[in-house]
């Protein structure tokens, strides 16, 4: 929760200073006002962000009519994961090939797109421009996948653990299913080894080896410990979350949404939205009341809670795997 805290208030703040930066040659272009306004930049820059293809010669890529209508579809399950292995340069371009299914063809002086599946008549056709987080796909195209293979989470690590192992702290993870990545079990194996063994035992823990039952057993309990400590620490639960997603459905009129949100516990992020938008009498609004502002808002809301209770379930999934390993290794 915590880096999307970070990653959200990173995007602001470049979003601001780019938007100085360039105001001062906006002024010398001679912008229309209403050109040169934060809103504005803002949407222009999502734009590109969203909407253009990569081409070699433009950092800002290119607008290709049609070519950006088509929705997200992520890479399979046999791709996620590959950052865990070691692989050869042969194979990583024919991997980095797969992850995406378009691209600027020199020969064709053209950009070409291709279809992973035989789409029929009707069909809606999908297009894969690289593996993402749903923290990712959040940032830069606004939505989120519900079953993302490529989605990750991280948690907090004592300091000792980075220092334990040369793997880099964005390989630190644990999956979409709650699995551990591959270097963070290396890394917290390697931890929960005395300082005058790691050298003799090194070569096993970056080969994905066990080292011992008792090692095994103080990762898996370590893991268990800090993802349940995450989950109880936040301000949320599962429950209330899952309420107010059914709560925020679109087909729900807002008199609806009031009437399952009295199902959550607390009801603090409700009565902060209502007055973040002046709504004094919530059952005195229906849908024709809201104002477009209130109503973009919900569907951003939406998307927040969506991805903190995706982020939760990794979290419960995670203290499922570590209870299942543990359950082997006791027996």
């Amino acid at each position: 929760m915590d880096e999307a805290m970070w990653v959200t208030e990173k995007a602001i703040q470049k979003a601001k200073s780019e938007w100085k930066e360039a105001h001062a040659l906006m002024e010398d272009l001679m912008f229309k006002p209403q050109l040169s306004t934060f809103k504005a930049w803002v949407w222009a820059a999502s734009t590109i962000s969203s909407r253009t293809l990569h081409i070699p010669w433009d950092e800002a890529g290119c607008l290709c009519p049609i070519g950006d209508l088509f929705n997200y579809d992520a890479p399979g399950d046999d791709l996620s994961g590959i950052e865990d292995i070691v692989i050869d340069e042969e194979q990583m371009d024919f991997h980095s090939q797969r992850l995406t299914d378009g691209g600027f063809d020199e020969d064709a002086n053209a950009y070409c797109l291709y279809a992973r599946a035989n789409y029929k008549k009707g069909d809606q056709v999908l297009l894969c421009y690289g593996t993402y987080t749903n923290l990712e796909l959040l940032e830069h195209y606004g939505f989120l996948l519900q079953e993302n293979s490529n989605d990750k989470i991280f948690i907090p690590l004592e300091p000792a653990m980075y220092t334990s192992t040369s793997w880099s702290k964005e390989s630190l993870y644990i999956h979409h299913n709650g699995k551990p990545s591959f270097a963070l079990l290396a890394a917290l194996r390697l931890w929960a080894t005395p300082h005058n063994k790691r050298r003799s035992v090194g070569h096993l823990a970056y080969s994905g080896s066990q080292l011992s039952t008792a090692n095994e057993i103080i990762v898996m309990k370590w893991l268990l410990k800090t993802c349940d400590a995450v989950l109880k620490n936040l301000p949320t639960s599962i429950e209330d979350d899952t309420i107010l997603v059914n709560a925020l459905d679109s087909n729900q009129n807002f008199l609806t949404f009031m009437e399952i949100a009295k199902l959550m516990s607390s009801m603090d992020e409700v009565y902060n939205f209502l007055e973040a938008h002046n709504i004094s009498d919530p059952l005195s609004f229906s849908d024709v009341l809201l104002s477009k502002r209130a109503r973009r808002s919900m569907e951003r809301w939406k998307l927040a809670v969506l991805w903190r209770l995706r982020y939760k379930k990794v979290l419960v999934d995670c203290i499922s795997y570590c209870n299942g390993i543990l359950d082997s290794l006791m027996r």
